[in-house]
């Protein structure tokens, strides 16, 4: 079986935790592993790496590499689109490059799934379906959960059912008379066949197919989810009943869910201290104190503060939508940005500097680089650092420092085994990462 991970999501719903360059499903929220990381051993359960494919947005391709590595596992087809644009042409992507007919499982980066025997044994059953149906998973409700689609079974299939509806994210009324009704959550995970599959998408979404034409721009796709532009609309559709744990982790609520929680219902990361509150959902990077409240989500990632009534957390993706219509960046990245050589975290800022900590892997370096609107000091806190100024290298050790005048050109490297840590303080005009002219770069980036 060929796997598709679908890891292009952009986790608005979990904003200020999940950011453009940094989304839910690359985060570490409940443990030390990524939801993709978990996604990825999931598809290991099912096919061998040559035959996952992996589609994300290029800008998360050095997150990719980096996680796969963490993981000890090569996955040889990364598929990287320009822009997002929906499940539908995602997946159609990868159907162009597995190129031949074969039973396909989709599955998204961001669920969080307990991928134990009746895990593996719901996708056998589907694959026997897979030659005349598309393939949907349905999970039993636990409660009438608005934030969710869900599947009205119909007749019997074998180990599964005809779809009859699709139900998007009812009211709680209508959640709970669906749930009387024995209809499912929808997973938003598939099984089907290649071919099978194209001819449907031909029936009824046949402007998306014109990616299979390889001249075709991607950015001119029309935006579009494999329910809307396939499923609702096929006579094809089956499901068969997923019986283990499945969250889409699609809102906080849901995390509060997922989390451990004390004698008064409230889960908490990080320094958090609980007066007389009860039900809350506490993340701090820093102390944060919650007195005489409930059933809240508190999120504080330094740059950015959430409170919010647990009921209305689905409502989190309209704060992002705001931020945007303002240009503000916090959208897009952390205090803490990643990049394919480490990271920087930045820990002050003003009109004309900004103060970081970069954090570079052994045997990473930088761009061969220069600004015209800054200057930079440099000083190593932690390691060795090997620095180059308009041809002139020089090692700097712990509490070292070096400073580099806008125009000239430059490189930071870490030559040691263990990561380097320097503080960089840029003052200037213009101070955005824009100012960046890169001479040479390891990962291609111009």
């Amino acid at each position: 079986m060929k796997i598709v991970i679908l890891a292009g999501g952009s986790g608005t719903r979990l904003f200020p935790l999940s950011r453009e360059e940094m989304p839910k499903q690359f985060i570490k929220i409940f443990d030390n592993r990524s939801l993709f990381q978990s996604t990825v051993r999931r598809a290991l359960l099912l096919s061998e790496p040559e035959d996952i494919y992996i589609v994300a947005n290029e800008k998360h391709k050095f997150r990719i590499l980096d996680q796969l590595a963490e993981m000890g596992v090569e996955i040889p087809n990364i598929l990287l689109e320009s822009i997002a644009k929906n499940t539908l042409p995602a997946v159609i992507y990868a159907l162009r490059e597995i190129g031949e007919d074969s039973k396909v499982a989709v599955m998204p980066a961001d669920h969080m799934i307990d991928a134990n025997e009746e895990f593996t044994k719901a996708f056998k059953k589907a694959e026997k379906l897979a030659d005349s149906y598309i393939v949907t998973f349905g999970v039993k409700p636990l409660n009438p959960h608005t934030g969710y689609g869900y599947i009205k079974p119909g007749k019997r299939l074998g180990d599964g059912f005809l779809v009859d509806k699709f139900i998007e994210k009812p009211d709680r009324k209508t959640a709970e008379k669906l749930i009387l009704e024995g209809c499912f959550w929808n997973s938003g995970i598939f099984v089907f066949s290649r071919n099978l599959f194209l001819e449907e998408c031909r029936r009824h979404a046949s402007e998306v197919l014109r990616l299979l034409n390889q001249t075709t721009e991607y950015e001119t796709l029309p935006e579009v989810s494999i329910d809307k532009g396939v499923m609702e609309k096929t006579d094809k559709a089956a499901v068969i009943p997923l019986n283990t744990f499945w969250s889409d982790v699609g809102s906080f609520d849901a995390v509060y869910d997922l989390y451990k929680k004390d004698d008064n219902g409230n889960a908490i990361s990080g320094e958090v201290i609980v007066i007389d509150s009860e039900n809350n959902l506490a993340i701090s990077e820093r102390l944060l104190s919650l007195v005489g409240v409930k059933d809240l989500v508190v999120v504080d990632t330094g740059d950015a503060v959430l409170v919010s009534s647990k009921k209305d957390s689905q409502k989190i993706r309209d704060v992002v939508e705001t931020l945007k219509e303002r240009g503000d960046k916090r959208v897009e990245v952390h205090r803490t940005a990643y990049r394919p050589w480490g990271s920087y975290t930045v820990l002050e800022e003003g009109d004309f500097y900004r103060i970081k900590r970069l954090t570079v892997l052994p045997k990473k370096r930088l761009s061969l680089q220069r600004h015209y609107h800054r200057s930079e000091h440099w000083v190593v806190v932690k390691g060795t650092a090997k620095v180059v100024v308009n041809g002139r290298e020089i090692l700097l050790r712990n509490g070292e420092s070096t400073f580099i005048r806008a125009g000239d050109i430059h490189r930071l490297e870490n030559p040691g085994m263990i990561p380097l840590e320097v503080i960089e303080v840029q003052i200037g005009e213009f101070i955005d990462e824009d100012d960046i002219e890169r001479l040479e770069d390891d990962f291609e980036r111009f």
